[in-house]
């Protein structure tokens, strides 16, 4: 899943569209409801972007980056989203090395036309 996708959300509703997206785009779409599920998944099928949902129930975010750190051959791309109002947040996920950081509702209108730039390994 090198050029893939790996989701980790829980919200059901919300991971529907970001799979059915990475999909018609023709990504491998790979989904995690829990951290060490992502990890798992990411140390077995490498994805080249992680698409990570700040709200998640139990994130431990300094520990899930340090964990993919250090599972995967190449760190994917990490892009973080969760509410606007929770700035705290946000910034926390920015100071913790996630590569691009957002609102949700900034995410949801970028998806379509930025998912396959996000997946897209990056050159040296």
């Amino acid at each position: 899943m090198m050029n893939g996708v790996l989701v980790l959300c829980d919200d059901l509703i919300f991971t529907s569209k970001v799979t059915a997206t990475g999909r018609a785009a023709g990504l491998a779409v790979a989904v995690a409801r829990t951290a060490e599920a992502a990890v798992r998944r990411a140390a077995a099928e490498p994805p080249a972007c992680v698409l990570l949902d700040l709200h998640n129930d139990g994130l431990d975010l300094t520990r899930l980056l340090t964990e993919l750190r250090a599972g995967c051959p190449t760190m994917p791309r990490v892009i973080g989203f969760g509410s606007h109002v929770n700035k705290e947040l946000l910034d926390a996920a920015r100071l913790a090395g996630c590569d691009l950081v957002m609102p949700r509702s900034l995410f949801r209108k970028l998806l379509e036309g930025s998912l396959v730039e996000w997946a897209t390994p990056a050159t040296s």
